[in-house]
């Protein structure tokens, strides 16, 4: 994976590598409750029913800036069929990330992690970071750093996502 691809977030301490791991294919994805730029509560498990997007990001981070426009595009494209796009920061003041939204036309809800529960419940050290979880709640697609246009269509309609 180049440097381009994804940026890492924080190292593992040795002593606890391999001791928990990032949820993996076929598990059920950690629920939580977070609150959105509105300051509205989201909480995971209410979108059960539905194939959802978990995007891990930050605003500094240039992959993630980099593939927003084509998960947008993708949600508009299957916004009406049920899909929702959950992306979530954990560090930025809530201004900058509104900057981030609003500079990229960004339609999907934003998510704020300000103690990064959400970070550390994904075992998340890299961004960007996604997560395909299918209608039963199940992750189908774990995809670390830069996706490129195929790969986000393959990996959407591992949970029945496009054409």
């Amino acid at each position: 994976m180049g440097d381009k691809e994804a940026v890492p977030l924080y190292e593992v301490p040795a002593e606890t590598q391999g001791l928990e791991v990032a949820p993996i294919k076929s598990s059920i994805a950690p629920d939580f409750k977070l609150q959105d730029l509105g300051g509205d509560e989201v909480q995971l498990s209410n979108f059960r029913g539905h194939p959802v997007l978990i995007n891990l990001w930050a605003t500094w981070c240039g992959p993630c800036r980099l593939e927003m426009p084509a998960i947008q595009d993708r949600f508009e494209l299957s916004e009406e069929d049920g899909f929702v796009v959950l992306v979530v920061d954990f560090d930025k003041p809530v201004s900058e990330v509104k900057d981030f939204r609003d500079t990229l036309g960004l339609t999907f809800q934003i998510l704020l992690d300000p103690g990064a529960n959400v970070q550390k419940l994904y075992r998340n050290r890299t961004y960007p970071t996604s997560f395909f979880v299918d209608e039963s709640g199940v992750i189908q697609v774990h995809h670390i750093g830069l996706m490129t246009d195929r790969q986000l269509d393959d990996n959407l309609a591992e949970i029945g996502v496009g054409p």
